[in-house]
């Protein structure tokens, strides 16, 4: 394995001096605030101002986790708050799945720990002190979604990137500790992380969140003996839970390897390294608990380190103030006083920077119990506790790897997965097993889910099979015997570089039809995964006015929805993994509130193609091996000709395989790739779908791109190609959705999807449901309102809190939890895009101000709510209320408003 290191400028060292150990008076620091070199082309951030601590969400996927500019992960640590500062909302620590309202992270932060000089130093980011401090940049947000918001689009690598750049250099700065061993305030190592988060959307790769760093040596002189490692304290329980106990039932254990699953029957069974340390709830609480199950798993897993033969530790710790209950386990060889009266947590830079070095990989936490006092190995623990211990705690854990020296100006890459697995629980009686039948405990458990995401991960950061940097070495791989039988062969020669003349032997298998399996990349860093095509939402373009239009649009009519969508980008783009043009269809979906699963599919479309399942004898059954097959391609294989309209693949399913004539071992049957509704609405004799071309007359353009179509018809032909927004006419579709209530909001997608890879084992990949979604009402139009000159109107009116309305789903569409009088609304629709809304008592006392300002394009301009909060933040009280609808232009509207409460 092949690493690479980069090397900065020597200009480094100038900088630190100038601005890391500066001088005052004895002081390492002489300023409050952290003043680390700006990167090339921009300034120095100010000495005034204060560190932009920021925290933001992933959320795109099936696990939504915060991370911090701070080197922390989740919330527990976090100097930037609960307040995600790039939309503004409440951010999750780690919830899994998505909705499940579960936290599977309380806080995790990066450690580094070197030999500078003479001292023992290591930085950390929650234990002890906050020693990682941003400048004034805050975190940049990227995504690969929309190719149309250029500043966001360039360089991602997800549909959820944040880059975050922090140093470990300020003294003053907010939270910062104090050694516990030494007494001395925090020492700085001189290092500069640049930390890279990325997530996606895709069924393989929604259960992880990938994370890079850079760790940069801003100093003059080496970091010696470096270790880098992640402190994990997981606390996972459900949100409704807040007896505080919900945390102090972990358990925590390591997997050096687990088995390939990858792998199947005839290929030889094996393993992957993984390197993943775990934590799980010790029973799932299947059974007995108000608050709901929590029966996954989550983990750490080191994807990339700076070189091959590192040593890779885990140590895991029960802390407790009370030093007889603060236990972890010691190895004999390594035992260190900690100095605390405890065995588990590390205070100080010492005894952190020996757990980073140990090379401990400690016994599983549900094995406790069996480490007798006989034990040659580790240290036994109080036999008094070991049950307790053994059956679940406030368990945290460190996973660190090293040593390595970072020179001035270089900069060593680290990669690792936040991972989670489903129903690593499913046996409620399982934990009976717990603590003295570990072994049976261990049968019990399912790690399938955990090891095939975190193969995932690592497939991710770097391709199996794929040579990245074309220097002709494209990964592992494994040889599967697919064929009857092999013969051993042995080819014989002279070695005559040595003295004397050596007889060679090289003997291999050789058979009859193999198979290649890759199973690990080049070592060069991909950050890519297979992807399903663009959905209609993430493409747009610029009408004639300059105005940015978005590919998925809803004209809204009372009662009425009409989506439309644009699928150039969907039916034109490439898989970035196989390169193929795997374009399959269309998901048309409706929800009432934004959760993936309260969205329905109302109907589809897809193209006609058939997979072609292939016996083979040494699976003993049929399987899949190539992507799917359109109708003509068959007919051409196994017609009479091209041209025969008279074969069709329906005629031989899995009871009725064809045998090809000339070739009897090859027996194939077919069966349509999804639902074959690829008859549109546009034929409506023979359509299978309800979805429609809008201009199904529009020929096929020579190139799929809107602005090299005018340029090839600069007179203004390109209106036989566009639309007046700039659309592709041929790649333009519509649904209308009929009989919807007016007055209760709708989420809409379209999504694309493809046909997957049997190659790799690739399931149909589609874009997400909520990802880019519209939400609307089945109201008037933006344009209808102008056209004909439509009032504003409120509802209901009156507002009765006998009638029930949140039982009756027309308030808390999303589930939020909050007390009744926390989601109760009154609707205002019709509105101009722009205006102020206001509410009085009939004295004319204002009760609450709205300012209602949404892009005219989004369909939510012309409707808002008032949640019956006054500007004083009081329930209003039942009563006659006034209101006024104020445009920019002056123009008003007034109404009335009975509240029955």
């Amino acid at each position: 394995m092949t690493h690479r290191v980069r090397q900065f400028a020597a200009s480094a060292v100038a900088v630190l001096a100038a601005a890391v150990l500066v001088s005052s008076g004895g002081s390492l620091w002489a300023r409050s605030e952290p003043s680390p070199p700006a990167p090339p082309g921009e300034p120095l951030s100010s000495a005034a101002a204060g560190p932009a601590y920021c925290n933001v969400e992933h959320n795109v996927g099936n696990i939504v986790m915060s991370v911090s500019n701070d080197g922390s992960f989740g919330n527990g640590w976090s100097l930037g708050g609960e307040t995600d500062c790039v939309t503004h909302e409440q951010v999750k620590s780690c919830e899994y799945p998505k909705g499940s309202f579960t936290t599977y992270l309380w806080g995790a932060d990066l450690w580094v720990g070197a030999i500078v000089g003479r001292d023992t130093l290591v930085s950390t980011a929650g234990m002890g002190g906050h020693e990682y401090h941003p400048d004034t940049t805050g975190i940049t947000r990227r995504s690969n979604i929309d190719p149309a918001k250029e500043k966001e689009y360039l360089g991602a690598i997800s549909e959820q990137d944040y880059i975050a750049v922090y140093y470990d250099t300020c003294l003053r700065c907010r939270g910062v500790g104090t050694d516990y061993l030494d007494g001395r305030s925090h020492r700085p190592l001189g290092i500069e992380v640049t930390q890279r988060s990325f997530a996606w959307s895709y069924s393989y790769a929604q259960d992880f969140v990938l994370m890079d760093f850079g760790i940069k040596n801003i100093r003059d002189d080496r970091l010696r003996q470096v270790y880098m490692g992640f402190y994990v304290d997981a606390d996972i329980h459900s949100l409704g839970d807040n007896s505080g106990q919900g945390y102090e039932d972990d358990l925590s254990g390591f997997k050096k390897t687990l088995p390939a699953l990858y792998l199947e029957p005839p290929c030889p069974p094996d393993s992957d390294e993984v390197n993943l340390a775990w934590t799980i709830d010790n029973n799932g609480d299947l059974i007995g608990s108000p608050y709901g199950p929590v029966p996954h798993a989550a983990a750490m897993r080191v994807v990339r380190t700076p070189a091959d033969t590192l040593v890779v530790s885990y140590n895991w710790w029960i802390r407790n103030t009370d030093p007889a209950l603060d236990f972890g386990p010691q190895a004999r060889r390594t035992y260190r006083d900690l100095q605390t009266g405890g065995l588990g947590q590390p205070h100080g830079d010492r005894n952190k920077y020996h757990y980073l070095r140990n090379g401990e990989v400690d016994y599983d936490q549900p094995r406790v119990a069996t480490i007798s006092e006989l034990d040659s190995i580790w240290l036994p623990p109080p036999q008094d506790r070991v049950a307790r211990w053994a059956t679940g705690l406030d368990v945290r854990y460190l996973i660190s790897f090293g040593p390595f020296d970072i020179d001035p100006g270089q900069t060593l890459p680290i990669s690792l997965a936040y991972v989670c697995g489903r129903d690593f629980h499913t046996d409620p009686g399982n934990f009976a097993n717990l603590p003295n039948n570990p072994d049976s405990w261990y049968d019990g458990v399912n790690f399938d889910s955990l090891g095939a995401n975190s193969t995932w991960a690592e497939w991710v950061y770097d391709n199996p099979g794929v040579d990245t940097d074309s220097d002709g070495y494209a990964g592992e791989f494994t040889i599967c015997n697919l064929g009857d039988d092999s013969s051993y062969y042995c080819d014989t020669g002279i070695d005559t570089s040595a003295d004397p003349d050596t007889l060679t032997v090289i003997c291999s298998w050789q058979y009859e039809l193999a198979d290649t399996v890759w199973r690990k990349g080049d070592d060069v860093p991909d950050f890519r995964g297979a992807t399903p095509p663009p959905s209609p939402a993430s493409y747009s373009t610029t009408d004639a006015n300059g105005n940015l239009v978005c590919g998925l649009r809803v004209e809204q009519q009372v009662g009425k929805i009409r989506v439309l969508w644009n699928g150039v980008l969907s039916e034109t783009t490439r898989d970035v993994f196989s390169r193929e043009l795997d374009f399959e269809g269309y998901r048309v979906w409706i929800a009432r509130d934004d959760r993936p699963s309260s969205y329905t599919v109302l109907t589809s479309y897809d193209l006609e193609d058939y997979n072609r399942w292939e016996w083979s004898e040494a699976y003993g059954e049929f399987i899949l091996r190539e992507s799917p097959f359109t109708l003509q391609e068959l007919r051409c294989l196994y017609g009479d000709s091209c041209g025969d309209t008279t074969w069709h693949p329906n005629s031989y399913p899995r009871t009725h395989p064809l045998r090809v004539p000339g070739n009897p071992e090859q027996i194939y049957y077919f069966e349509p790739q999804d639902y074959n509704r690829s008859v549109l609405a546009n034929d409506p004799i023979n359509a299978t779908t309800d979805i429609r071309k809008v201009y199904p007359g529009a020929p096929k353009p020579p190139v799929p791109i809107p602005d090299s179509i005018r340029a090839m018809f600069p007179n203004g032909a390109d209106s036989l190609y566009l639309t007046s927004d700039g659309f592709i006419k041929f790649y333009e579709y519509e649904y209308v959705i009929d009989h919807l209530l007016p007055t209760i909001p709708y989420w809409i997608n379209v999504t694309a999807f493809d046909y997957g890879s049997p190659k790799s084992g690739l399931a149909s990949l589609e874009t997400s449901t909520t990802l880019l979604s519209l939400d609307c009402y089945a109201l008037p139009s933006a344009s209808e309102i102008e056209a004909k000159s439509l009032k504003v109107f409120v509802y209901p009116n009156p507002y009765r809190v006998d009638e029930d309305y949140r039982g009756r789903g027309f308030e808390d569409h999303d589930r939020s939890g909050f007390d009744d009088e926390r989601v109760r609304r009154i609707h205002f629709a019709n509105l101009p895009a722009r205006c102020t809304i206001r509410i009085f008592t009939l004295d004319g006392d204002l009760v609450r101000q709205l300012f209602h300002d949404v892009d005219p394009a989004d369909p939510m301009s012309t409707h808002d709510t008032w949640d019956l909060i006054t500007r004083n933040f009081q329930q209003a009280h039942s009563g006659l209320y006034y209101w006024t609808v104020e445009e920019e232009s002056g123009n008003t509207q007034i109404g009335k408003l009975v509240l029955i409460l």
